[in-house]
């Protein structure tokens, strides 16, 4: 554990971590202090911590597992103690860090007897164990046990329904939150109208992040949820003759209604237009959209700026990508800059 004194400055705002200790493998905690703040604004920022520290990290879970031969899900196997639904129950308890986009397939082979637990997993390269002793099975008799996983990198749960199972496999619950608790306090000190309030801020990861990794990733994303109102509103575009407002969603419908495309020109007009639209507004795969963002990727002018090997070497980025987000926005070749990616070159 380590403890250090709370200091308060009185002239510019600062946070510190003032706490923190690892109580076992899969429970990290963290306090930290943020100060000076006036009267109110503890509560603003520890609200909105707190619910960004659980909605807006991601994490990593095995999401399906498939057994080879097995009727359903209450099943037992003749060698193990554990029936099919405790061994997907202890699968649920693994935790795993990982820096993967989308999904990824893990499995088990294993002969009996013996303990099959979590270093059991032949993983890929990208996805690592935080506890390599979390139980799974115990094999009783000299039998196989073989296993094809599935792991998914995610937000917040999902939680299985019955027509997800398929070729006989189960799906399992999934706690993407790497967050297991947070919670907030205040502390007023001063006189009068000179009160001002200290944030105590204390969280629980489960280990595939410390507590301050998981401030700083939700600081950022809540950050980049807000981004949008840094920039001043422009004004509505107007179609046919003014008589049609409307956001940038309903303009794109109306290009794909109409038989021939309108040119970009006339509808983007100049560079400070390109810059107030943002990659948010476009109905992006989330793969996609978490590239260009990971990419500091924010706005169509942005996006336009890049050519086609700048997106390339975006990690995890496919040239039938760049192909999709041209469909999306609709762009033509003829109204781009010379120096951007090209629709008939991809």
């Amino acid at each position: 554990m380590v403890r250090e004194k709370v200091t308060v400055s009185t002239r510019t705002l600062e946070w510190k971590c003032v706490e923190s200790r690892v109580d076992s493998r899969r429970l990290y905690y963290g306090r930290f202090i943020l100060s000076p703040l006036m009267k109110g604004q503890a509560d603003t920022i520890g609200i909105a911590m707190r619910r960004a520290l659980f909605a807006e990290i991601e994490g990593t879970c095995i999401t399906r597992a498939k057994f080879e031969k097995i009727p359903h899900e209450y099943s037992t196997i003749v060698g193990i103690e554990e029936s099919i639904h405790e061994i997907l129950m202890n699968l649920k308890e693994i935790v795993l860090r990982s820096n993967l986009y989308g999904t990824c397939n893990a499995s088990i082979s294993v002969k009996g007897p013996g303990c099959v637990t979590a270093q059991d997993i032949i993983l890929p390269p990208s996805v690592e164990i935080v506890d390599n002793t979390q139980h799974i099975a115990n094999l009783t008799e000299p039998i196989n046990l073989r296993i094809q996983l599935e792991i998914e990198r995610n937000r917040g749960y999902h939680i299985k329904t019955p027509n997800n199972f398929q070729d006989g496999s189960y799906p399992i619950d999934a706690v993407f939150m790497p967050v297991r608790n947070a919670n907030y306090s205040i502390h007023s000190y001063g006189n009068g109208n000179e009160k001002q309030e200290i944030l105590f801020l204390e969280i629980w990861t489960n280990g595939s992040l410390t507590p301050k990794e998981a401030l700083h990733e939700a600081s950022r994303n809540l950050i980049d949820l807000f981004i949008p109102f840094l920039h001043p509103e422009e004004e509505n575009f107007h179609f046919e003759n003014n008589q049609h407002k409307g956001t940038l969603h309903h303009r794109l419908a109306k290009l794909r209604k109409t038989k021939t495309e309108i040119a970009l020109k006339s509808i983007f007009l100049d560079h400070s237009e390109l810059k107030s639209i943002f990659i948010d507004q476009f109905e992006l795969p989330p793969r996609i959209y978490n590239c260009l963002k990971r990419s500091n990727i924010h706005t169509l002018l942005e996006l336009l700026n890049k050519s086609k090997e700048d997106l390339m070497k975006i990690e995890h980025f496919r040239i039938e990508d760049i192909k999709q987000i041209l469909d999306i926005i609709k762009i033509e070749k003829a109204f781009l800059p010379r120096n951007q990616f090209e629709i008939h070159s991809i």
